[in-house]
């Protein structure tokens, strides 16, 4: 069985099609706000859920409990997927979608992780945490979002060694720039954008990639995947160099795709 937040667009979607793939018997629920277009299986499930509620995500963990109650031995593949990032200065961006990536981020993510974790480690499986590239160093122009990767990537490498000794185990995934409508609804609406919903340059990487070497390093029972070879060198020098000398190099980066001038009402 697998459970999987966000599982509408994006990688999430990719996780379920290509798990379906490999057992199409599986067991899946997803929880989104909105019903993924894709088919979820004969004895599939989609829960409605605002995942930054704590009341609907705590009903939602209700459900998905009776479900592993009823469902067959077996492992249980639990992905906290969901999440979202917000481009600009801190000072020129909403509090309110600030303060919700936050909840969806970070807080959801361990929120239904600690309601399901006596069932899962009865079950065994993984707890899959989608981090990000980002988490690897400060991200200015990306701030929260960083910072929200860190936490999870972090917690998840903590989580997993908590664990050590049981049938339970936790990975984090960290992909770079993945084609995908996150940079659309980080506020990236025109060039650099490229057809598909990425950024252009060698880092693209598709969510069908990055779900299939998900599913890869949830077999070989890894802790932590960085997926592609150009992203494990970033990550490798956001995590070796000076923080200083990193944060500055990033905001440089960032810098460049300032979207201030595309932006209506932009001077």
């Amino acid at each position: 069985m697998i459970i999987v937040t966000g599982g509408s667009s994006g990688i999430g979607c990719s996780i379920i099609k290509a798990s379906l793939r490999l057992k199409p018997e599986l067991v899946v629920c997803n929880l989104s706000r909105s019903e993924p277009k894709l088919f979820l299986g004969e004895r599939g499930r989609h829960l409605a859920t605002d995942l930054t509620e704590g009341g609907a995500l705590a009903a939602a963990a209700e459900i998905l409990k009776g479900i592993l109650a009823e469902a067959p031995p077996g492992e249980v593949l639990l992905f906290n997927n969901s999440g979202f990032g917000d481009y600009g200065r801190l000072t020129d961006l909403d509090i309110h979608k600030q303060l919700s990536m936050i909840d969806l981020n970070m807080k959801a993510a361990v929120d239904l992780t600690l309601r399901l974790l006596p069932v899962l480690r009865e079950r065994g499986g993984c707890v899959v945490n989608v981090a990000s590239t980002a988490g690897f160093q400060p991200t200015p122009f990306l701030a929260t979002y960083g910072a929200s990767k860190s936490f999870l990537l972090n917690w998840s490498m903590a989580l997993n060694e908590e664990l050590r000794g049981t049938r339970l185990r936790a990975l984090a995934v960290c992909p770079g720039p993945t084609r995908s409508n996150f940079f659309k609804a980080a506020g990236f609406e025109s060039p650099p954008m490229r057809e598909g919903g990425g950024i252009g340059g060698s880092l693209d990487m598709s969510s069908d990639e990055v779900a299939e070497r998900t599913l890869r390093a949830v077999a070989a029972g890894r802790a932590l995947v960085v997926t592609g070879w150009r992203n494990r060198l970033i990550a490798g020098l956001g995590g070796s160099l000076p923080k200083t000398w990193v944060t500055r190099l990033g905001g440089a980066i960032l810098r460049k795709l300032r979207l201030e001038r595309h932006r209506k009402g932009a001077t």
